[in-house]
């Protein structure tokens, strides 16, 4: 059994309400509504119901594991297992199981299986389709963007379409007709709509399914009196959390479901729906829950915040939803800390020197501070961590979207596999292999790296080598004064290194072209019929290959990876995506040529990465966070501390650059015919902002940290919407103050 002890007893009675009919549980972050959901879970089981019959729903994979950890914890009776998993998921697998009745409805051949694409690999494909046009006709000339982000916007216009139910062959019409901008812009929205059409084509000739095929094949099966059957009689109960964040799609096929679930749990987070920009509609799925379930329950209260917290939540409703104002005697600015400095790099010191304090002295663990930004640069990123680690502060990043080639080990790994398959004609720069000795080779039996400068002295005088296969010179052949400004040591691990590749090179010929074939003969037919029975000789993959140098020596003592945990959690995200492009594009690639040739090609590209999980399971790391602020926002975690860096920056209040598509023009609420107006875009971007700040709050336990910087970090002067709320609120607070008020 559960202890139940530290339940309040409004979250005891939906706990414990009787197995059936369905609950629709409205609250703020922090008030409870996941630890209901999971003791409701245990109640299930522990009430009897058969573990295989309970669907737990979360938005994304991050949020499975307070529900995951739970069950390991908990002492269950044995049994089947409860699914936890995101709808996405719940699509693919039942899009597989029943592609026969899928198939034909969406026009694929039914007995050729699907493969599925991620999100790097749909990319790849967009890539082959847009590129040409790009270069034999120079299309989307009039935007600047990078290509990354061109493929991303196209295939994201086509994720809207199927979320949100309108044909995808009405993309360019929608956008045109919203479009209150140059007339240019239609020209690129035509050539978006042409490049989308492309790309459903091919993925339907070749039978893959990229996320909009995914969803709207599941659509047509939910409508199959079978397939909703095999769900409804699979899963009799459900526990959906956080429901602002799912699409309308999955949304009306919940809404569905309830009738005939036995029970359903429906958690929603008031002020939520941070995914819009991905499709979620959290003013559809309020309004449809509230409407279909048997009951409608809210929590008011919070365990995280404090009051002080509260009243500044509170202030940023006075001045941006006044609907949700309520009066308060509680002075917010105790919970605020705040120091005003020219330039960025002295606020940035600043917060270094805070955190040091609260580590030290306050004795706050730095797994519970978090440094949060609109946008996370490279250069941002390198300065904080940099400034922590060199106050003795464990510290990590966050960054969903950023590519894998940014990746410093990522980067190495690529770059040691170019020096390993010379076949492949893929040289590296001089600098970049400069860059991959300096990361690949440690200076000290472990915990540091090779410096930049000794690392670029051994590439240049060591690459590129004519008579190495590898492209590197032994360490006895360089000029003697280089080996002893490099040292004996680095030698020895630089040796051991460029062994271990030549060996594999060695082990993995490349095989001769064959000789024209002699005079048909009855020998010449046996030998060849035994050739053709004998096994092949396997190719080394390139996922195995990040495996093997990884395992065998990168990780080991005197190599830069070693106790590295970032990097090992890098290379596993690296093998994993360059297997899933091995098997799944691998019969598309072009002819001759090699795949792990074509995946360095396009990660050095620079692709946008897929979701890792790996990357949000850094609770138990005892570590300062740095982050975007919604990417924090979607790990669902609260912090004791928050640093809220730059708050002039512009881009707490502005949206992405996207040219090439709109979340709210592609939206269902949207009136296809109206323009989009400079009113309803600084409208979208108060209420975005405002639903920014009230999540923040809500996940913070103790005190927020503003980060203030006359001059931004390009330079130019900070006068940001969110600066501009907070000025006016402590000038407001300033007075009450004078006049007894506060």
């Amino acid at each position: 059994m559960v202890e139940k002890t530290n339940l309040k007893s409004e979250q005891l009675a939906v706990v414990e309400r009787p197995i059936s009919g369905s609950v629709f549980l409205e609250g703020a972050a922090g008030s409870g509504k996941t630890t209901v959901g999971i003791h409701r879970l245990l109640f299930l089981l522990e009430s009897g119901v058969p573990a295989n019959e309970i669907l737990v729903i979360v938005p994304q994979r991050a949020l499975e594991y307070p529900y995951v950890d739970a069950l390991r914890q908990a002492d269950l009776p044995p049994g089947g297992q409860v699914t936890v998993t995101t709808l996405s998921a719940l699509a693919v697998e039942t899009v597989q199981l029943f592609w026969s009745l899928a198939a034909p409805k969406i026009g694929f051949m039914p007995d050729q299986q699907p493969t599925i694409l991620t999100l790097e690999t749909a990319q790849y494909i967009m890539a082959r389709i847009v590129d040409p046009l790009i270069l034999e006709h120079g299309y989307f000339d009039a935007i600047t963007i990078d290509r990354n982000r061109l493929y991303s916007q196209i295939l994201d216009n086509l994720n809207k379409a199927a979320v949100v139910g309108f044909p995808y062959t009405e993309i360019s019409q929608r956008l045109n007709d919203a479009w209150l901008g140059e007339s240019a812009q239609f020209k690129t929205f035509d050539q978006v709509q042409e490049c989308a059409e492309l790309f459903r084509r091919y993925c339907i000739d070749h039978s893959l399914l990229d996320f909009s095929l995914q969803i709207e094949s599941f659509r047509q099966l939910w409508e199959v009196r079978q397939v909703r059957e095999y769900l409804l009689a699979r899963y009799a109960h459900l526990i959906v959390d956080n429901a602002e964040e799912e699409n309308p799609a999955f949304i009306d096929m919940l809404v569905d479901w309830l009738p005939d679930a036995d029970s359903a749990l429906i958690l929603y987070d008031t002020n939520g729906g941070f995914r819009s920009f991905l499709g979620a509609d959290p003013e559809h799925a309020r309004f449809s829950f509230t409407q279909q379930a048997d009951e409608y329950i809210q929590f008011s209260e919070s365990f995280v915040n404090t009051p002080e917290l509260d009243a500044l939540a509170n202030e940023f409703a006075r001045q941006m939803q006044p609907d949700d104002y309520l009066k308060t005697d509680v002075d917010p600015r105790a919970a605020l800390e705040y120091r005003d400095h020219r330039y960025y790099p002295e606020m940035l010191n600043w917060i270094a020197d805070e955190i040091r304090y609260l580590v030290t002295e306050k004795q706050i663990p730095p797994g519970e501070i978090v440094v949060l930004a609109p946008f996370l640069s490279d250069a941002l990123r390198f300065s904080l961590i940099t400034r922590l680690e060199g106050l003795g502060i464990a510290a990590r990043s966050h960054r969903p979207s950023r590519a894998l080639r940014e990746e410093p080990a990522a980067r190495c790994l690529l770059t040691l596999a170019q020096l390993a398959h010379p076949q492949w004609n893929l040289k590296p720069t001089r600098f970049d292999v400069a860059y991959a000795l300096m990361l690949s080779i440690s200076s000290m039996d472990a915990g540091k790296t090779l410096d930049l400068v000794r690392a670029q002295l051994l590439a240049e005088a060591a690459y590129p080598h004519v008579e190495s296969k590898s492209g590197l010179a032994p360490f006895e052949v360089l000029p003697i004064e280089v080996q002893e400004r490099v040292s004996y040591l680095i030698g020895e691990r630089y040796d051991a290194l460029r062994l271990w590749i030549e060996g594999y090179i060695a082990d993995h010929p490349v095989p001769e072209p064959p000789p024209p074939p002699p005079p048909d003969t009855p020998k010449r037919r046996r030998k060849k019929k035994a050739e053709a029975e004998a096994p092949p000789i396997p190719e080394i993959e390139l996922d195995h290959f990040f495996s093997l140098i990884f395992g065998e020596v990168l990780s080991q003592i005197g190599f830069g990876m070693y106790g590295d945990f970032e990097a090992a959690r890098v290379t596993t995200n690296l093998i994993d995506s360059a297997r899933s492009f091995r098997r799944s594009l691998g019969g598309i690639i072009p002819a001759g040529k090699p795949s792990g040739a074509e995946y360095i090609e396009m990660v050095s590209g620079g692709l946008i990465a897929a979701q890792y999980v790996r990357r949000w399971q850094t609770n138990a790391e005892d570590s300062v966070l740095i982050a975007p602020a919604y990417t924090f926002l979607m790990n669902n975690q609260p912090a004791t501390v928050q640093f809220w860096l730059d708050i002039g920056n512009r881009g707490w209040f502005e949206r992405l650059y996207q040219p090439l598509t709109h979340p709210y023009v592609l939206s269902r609420w949207w009136k296809p015919g109206d323009k989009w107006t400079d009113e309803q875009e600084v409208g979208i971007r108060r209420e975005t902002l405002y639903r920014l700040m009230i999540g923040l709050i809500r996940r913070c336990r103790g005190t927020i940290y503003l980060g203030l910087s006359q001059l931004s970090e390009n330079g130019y002067e900070s006068q940001g919407e969110l600066l501009q709320a907070i000025q006016r609120m402590l000038r407001r607070l300033g007075r009450d103050q004078a006049h007894g008020d506060v």
